[in-house]
């Protein structure tokens, strides 16, 4: 079997972004997507803003300080100057190089804070294909190949046509899969479903931040567009038409959250400006399609509204990045974009885009030419290397196959414990534990007993299932409020617990603090 330099797994924004710089430097690169690269994902299907910063002091250190508190002061400035510095370089290079049409201000200067997602994925599928790297749409990795000394050694994959199984052998692996969103609906995020999470964990990875993955975004209770932004400009109302007390699109979507336990909350626009009414139907006009179609003027009409999860795809918990080429803990591994944990650069909170855009560009960039170094070093001695699947629920089930056990029941068992507001988003230990133990339970008959012939499915099951014990494990950790991670019985802030928390395990899931984990770790390569 020949073996390729690179195979990045996702095609987003970190997964293309991987793929070019990997790329240039000469490595062979492929890059399999679960959709179509270009067209499938969070970024694809709407606008989003862009961490972009000038190089000033003065614009640097505001930047950098803005969400430092809401992140309950676990980002790393040092992080955040990289990330500020790189997406600035790779800002620049979209738009002299991709030829992205940003629009000119009054003064006659580009405005490079943000992108129309669906142009900036075309520009970068098409220079990703100009870059020579091979493109597998509609392919999702299934699991990660790995070699008898536990490094990465490419990917299994499934063909969706007609559901054939492909091993691809790689020096080494990015992924950038994307967070999990649940299936909760929210636009452009049925592709993520924590798929590359799980398989990271299986070859050896850890996680971290994962009790920063309760984000819930506002959304019109009849469309699933997000745009919690426009939301700052919302009146927000009960059924009986009065205001909702402490509603607000920042610091008060408990107050939603609460009340849509029980009736119906509405809301509408009518903050706005005529200005910034028209700069946000420029800036958003998918937000507004379904609006018009309705006949619904949101700026003047109240509008029913509901939260949708969207989990660490705007929460900013992941894989750990093990050294600053975005790297993880397992040789051959690198991660990028949502898979990967934001906490470096946002700490225990990210709004939608912003951040999250900067990250992705940041971390796929490095993580692409730090892989494609890797491969490249390894020599053609690797070639006829003997590689084993690391996966194991949904593949390699422990006991007898459950027929009667399928992934979309699965699926909604998980959705039963994640979804609710009172148990994901509104955290109290007494409903998070029996949350946890049905949750376990539910790994345990996936592990034993589901299979079936829809492969990608079933592990896209399993990887919601595994994902779900990881954050509330970590949730049930964090006995304080930092960031979105807040617990009803714990309303403040614990100084002692100002550090990360390192999540890993599969039928057996561990926490434990940051410090910890990493004088663990150096212990044992003493030891070793």
């Amino acid at each position: 079997m020949t073996e390729l330099d690179v195979l990045v797994l996702g095609g987003g924004p970190a997964g293309t972004w991987a793929a070019l710089k990997a790329a240039a430097t000469g490595a062979s690169v492929t890059l399999a997507d679960k959709g179509f690269c270009g067209s499938s994902g969070a970024t694809a299907a709407a606008g989003t803003g862009i961490w972009y910063v000038r190089p000033e002091p003065e614009l640097r250190e505001q930047a950098m300080a803005g969400r430092e508190a809401l992140g309950g002061y676990l980002a790393d400035r040092g992080w955040m100057a990289r990330v500020l510095d790189e997406t600035y370089s790779r800002v620049n290079e979209l738009a002299e190089i991709g030829r992205y049409p940003f629009p000119v201000g009054r003064d006659g200067q580009p405005l490079r804070t943000g992108v129309q997602g669906p142009e900036y994925m075309k520009r970068q599928r098409l220079r990703v294909r100009r870059a020579g790297v091979r493109i597998l749409d509609h392919t999702p990795a299934i699991e990660l190949l790995t070699d008898a000394d536990g490094a990465v050694a490419g990917a299994r994959l499934q063909r969706l046509s007609d559901g054939a199984h492909i091993d691809i052998a790689a020096r080494a692996v990015v992924l950038a899969t994307g967070g999990c969103a649940f299936l909760s609906k929210t636009l452009g995020c049925n592709v993520n479903t924590g798929d590359g999470t799980l398989m990271a964990v299986e070859a050896g990875a850890e996680l971290s931040g994962m009790e920063f993955s309760n984000a819930y975004a506002i959304a019109p209770e009849f469309t699933s567009v997000t745009k919690t932004a426009y939301y700052s400009f919302a009146t927000f109302y009960l059924g009986n038409g009065e205001p909702l007390a402490g509603a607000s699109s920042k610091g008060g979507r408990s107050a939603i959250a609460r009340a849509l336990l029980s009736e119906p909350v509405y809301c509408t626009l009518d903050q706005a400006d005529q200005a910034q009414r028209r700069a946000m139907r420029l800036g958003q006009p998918n937000f507004f399609l379904t609006f018009d179609r309705l006949g619904i003027d949101p700026f003047t009409d109240r509008f029913p509204i509901t939260l949708l999860l969207e989990g660490t795809v705007r929460g900013t918990g992941g894989v750990r990045v093990a050294d600053h080429d975005c790297s993880s803990s397992v040789p051959g591994l690198y991660v990028a974009g949502d898979v990967a944990t934001r906490e470096l650069i946002c700490g225990g909170f990210t709004g939608g885009g912003s951040h999250n855009a900067a990250w992705a560009m940041s971390s796929g960039s490095w993580a692409g030419a730090a892989a494609a170094n890797y491969a490249l070093h390894q020599g053609n001695s690797v070639d006829d290397r003997r590689r084993f699947g690391a996966g194991g629920v949904g593949l390699r089930p422990t006991g007898r196959p459950d027929a009667g056990l399928r992934p979309a029941e699965v699926v909604t068992a998980v959705q039963r414990e994640v979804l609710p507001y009172d148990k994901n988003y509104l955290r109290h230990g007494d409903r998070l534990r029996p949350a946890l133990a049905a949750l376990h339970e539910l790994w345990q008959q996936a592990r034993t007993g589901l299979t079936g012939a829809d492969t990608a499915k079933i592990r896209s099951a399993a990887a919601m299932t595994a994902h779900a014990r990881w954050m509330y494990t970590a949730a049930l950790a964090r006995t304080e409020s930092r960031g979105m991670a807040r617990r009803q019985e714990f309303p403040n802030l614990d100084p002692a617990q100002h550090h990360r928390l390192i999540t890993g395990g599969l039928d057996e899931v561990w926490t434990e603090p940051e410090p910890a984990f990493l004088a663990r770790s150096r212990a044992q390569l003493v030891s070793a």
